[in-house]
């Protein structure tokens, strides 16, 4: 219990840029690795052949869609645990600890089941053409075998974030992704086994990633995973509900926007699935130092809005707008000007490069604006607005972008598929900035009244 009020202390009176940098190294550093080994897949597999790149593209909204759950119980549960922490009601938050991670277990199971049973007809709706299909099968019959511990290690991820002790959380997915990288060649080229390698390498390093973030439930004063603790009450679930929703959201409709760009390009052959696929995951690289940025904030909030120190989490909000809109501009003009460059890392085939460098150029060019629209997501999220979170987080890689494909690919062809996320972007923006300035107007009138409904 010293170490839980040291850290209640830290989380409330620390100056907040200091303490939000000290949250968020660690998270960035998370982030990045984890996006750079689902990149790596990519890399190597790009080596094989262009279908085999659309595979990896295609098979990415299964992915998805086990983050999906992951973040929606990690996420759901997380936000509640950080509260009632603030509120030092520590059994409470051990008690929907519990709950948040065994019920991602049981769902990572049931995704397993439902996708190796329909493992041919689930490759072909999420857009295989008939080159891309044997591969996109040997993939996906692998990554799902993981489902189970990959949604579960998402989850123990995110306790740990929401415990202020994201360094913990680090050491997890840092290892994960350091023997997925190492493995991959080996897998891919040293034993022949081609995107099965690849798949292999992945569930391998996502299981131990799984046993060290375990590992660390057990030290240093963070809660203890009991499954005597699992007490699915009608409030956890409800809290879950909450605080997850917009992560669900999210995730579910990424993985569906993912479907939706796949089956419109294929107008353009597997060079186009295999030009956006990679495009895909270079923004996602880009953006995820941001994400970092915003979970090293997450904590910072939840504790400060249970603990009612408003002023806290809106000078936190501006510190991570301001300091990621910054990065997003240094790193929106690399992109701009060695686009060409980047696409060629994953695949040299001049019809990728050329469908891909260009989409990347316009999605470069709004880039910087993701700042405002993912730390105002997860500030909304934090504190309990779930369905403007939800919408929110649902806007821009998901419904906003699904509708601009439909309508501009008809109209425009391959040129609609490159301009739809950055119009998409724009659209977000719009729309978060005036979700966004009532969230924070409220803030100031719980400062100024003292009051909040609980």
């Amino acid at each position: 219990m010293e170490q839980y009020e040291r850290k209640y202390i830290e989380m409330t009176e620390s100056p907040v840029e200091r303490l939000v940098i000290r949250m968020a190294i660690p998270t960035i550093i998370s982030m990045l690795i984890s996006t750079f080994y689902n990149m790596a897949d990519s890399f190597f597999v790009g080596k094989i052949s262009t279908a085999a790149v659309g595979a990896v593209g295609v098979s990415f909204p299964i992915m998805t869609i086990i983050q999906a759950i992951g973040f929606f119980f990690g996420h759901g549960s997380g936000n509640y645990i950080s509260f009632m922490l603030g509120n030092r009601r520590r059994k409470e938050a051990e008690e929907m600890a519990a709950v948040g991670f065994f019920a991602a277990l049981f769902f990572g199971c049931f995704i397993t089941i439902f996708g190796l049973l329909w493992l041919k007809p689930l490759a072909i709706g999420l857009g295989s053409t008939h080159t891309i299909l044997p591969y996109s099968m040997q993939y996906l019959g692998i990554i799902l075998i993981g489902a189970p511990y990959m949604t579960g290690a998402l989850v123990i991820n995110n306790h740990l974030r929401f415990q202020g002790n994201a360094l913990h959380a680090m050491f997890g997915i840092t290892s994960g992704a350091i023997i997925n990288v190492l493995l991959d060649p080996v897998l891919i080229f040293g034993l022949k086994m081609g995107v099965r390698g690849a798949a292999t390498a992945t569930i391998i390093s996502q299981f131990i990633a799984f046993g060290v973030l375990w590992s660390q439930t057990r030290y240093h004063g963070n809660i203890k995973l009991k499954l005597v603790n699992f007490k699915p009450t009608g409030l956890l679930v409800k809290e879950i509900l909450k605080g997850g929703t917009p992560s669900l959201t999210r995730q579910a409709l990424t993985g569906l926007s993912t479907v939706t760009l796949n089956l419109y390009a294929r107008i353009g052959g597997d060079a186009a699935i295999a030009a956006m696929s990679i495009v895909q995951r270079i923004i996602t690289f880009a953006v995820s130092a941001l994400t970092g940025f915003g979970q090293g904030f997450q904590p910072v909030c939840g504790f400060n809005y249970g603990a009612e120190k408003y002023d806290r989490v809106k000078k936190a909000f501006w510190f991570c707008v301001k300091l990621g809109t910054a990065f997003l501009a240094c790193a929106s003009c690399i992109l701009i000007i060695f686009a060409p460059q980047f696409i060629t890392l994953f695949r040299h085939d001049p019809e990728v490069i050329h469908i891909g460098a260009f989409a990347l150029r316009m999605q470069a060019l709004t880039l910087p604006f993701s700042a405002w629209i993912v730390v105002s997501n997860m500030m909304m999220q934090n504190i309990g607005k779930v369905y403007k979170a939800s919408f929110l987080a649902a806007a821009r890689q998901g419904l906003f972008l699904i509708i601009v494909l439909a309508i501009l690919t008809p109209i425009w062809g391959v040129l609609g598929i490159q301009m739809a996320q950055p119009i998409a972007d724009l659209i977000t923006l719009s729309v978060a900035i005036a979700m966004q300035k009532a969230e924070l107007k409220e803030l100031d009138e719980f400062e100024e009244n003292g009051l909040r409904d609980c």
